[in-house]
């Protein structure tokens, strides 16, 4: 596949086969995304992958907490709500997957339902944690984490394997550390869902909009050049 189709077609994926992917695949995957560009070639990178019982406790106990009250956070503290033009799309995607869903506006109890799939990183038999040491100034190696992240979406895709990239599998941390020992001066960035697509799942029929071109991209100084 050539890259710029992969970018084109690569899609979030909420519904997942049972397959599990084998620790070969997953291992070459994350080989060749380990040539993923970082600041000064630091790679702030630690990478946790879980599958089987391991991955179906910190499902269990992470929804243990979420039905019992317990307010998720995340190792970087609490993200601000989004405000203005990107709250308009981040509500335009939840509401066409709703949609998709057949999950009507007012229909909490489903919502809720839908919301806490997240927090079983949405069925899927794997999945990726990115940690990065505590010493490390957070701005750059996030930058970093998200060039290494989406490496590893777009080369699964060219194994046949969706990913969802989500922050819910992380957001109890102590959960988390229980389970995979990571130590608290690794701070958990991100995680990513990874598996076989089940096509049928209404959510995989989601292609989320992106912005044209122009609306996103000031050129300065090309007029000059008469390009």
């Amino acid at each position: 596949m050539e890259l710029k189709d992969a970018v084109r077609k690569r899609i979030s994926v909420r519904g997942y086969r049972k397959d599990p992917v084998p620790k070969k695949i997953l291992s070459e995957i994350i080989e060749v995304s380990l040539r993923s560009p970082s600041a000064m070639n630091v790679q702030p990178w630690e990478i946790t992958v879980l599958t089987g019982e391991p991955l179906a406790r910190l499902c269990r106990e992470n929804m243990a907490l979420l039905t019992g009250g317990q307010m998720p956070g995340t190792d970087l503290g609490h993200p601000r709500p989004y405000e203005g033009v990107y709250k308009d799309r981040q509500r335009a995607l939840g509401f066409e997957l709703y949609g998709l869903l057949g999950i009507a506006k007012d229909d909490r109890e489903k919502r809720t339902e839908w919301m806490m799939t997240g927090f079983r990183a949405f069925d899927a038999p794997a999945v990726i944690i990115v940690s990065a040491d505590e010493s490390l100034e957070t701005r750059l190696a996030a930058s970093d984490i998200g060039g290494l992240i989406q490496t590893i979406c777009l080369v699964a895709w060219e194994y046949g394997l969706g990913t969802c990239i989500n922050s819910q599998g992380i957001l109890f941390p102590d959960v988390v550390r229980d389970v995979t020992s990571i130590p608290v001066s690794k701070k958990m960035h991100i995680c990513i869902a990874i598996g076989y697509p089940d096509w049928d799942h209404p959510s995989n029929k989601l292609i989320s909009a992106r912005e044209p071109l122009d609306n996103v991209v000031t050129w300065v100084g090309f007029e000059e050049k008469g390009f």
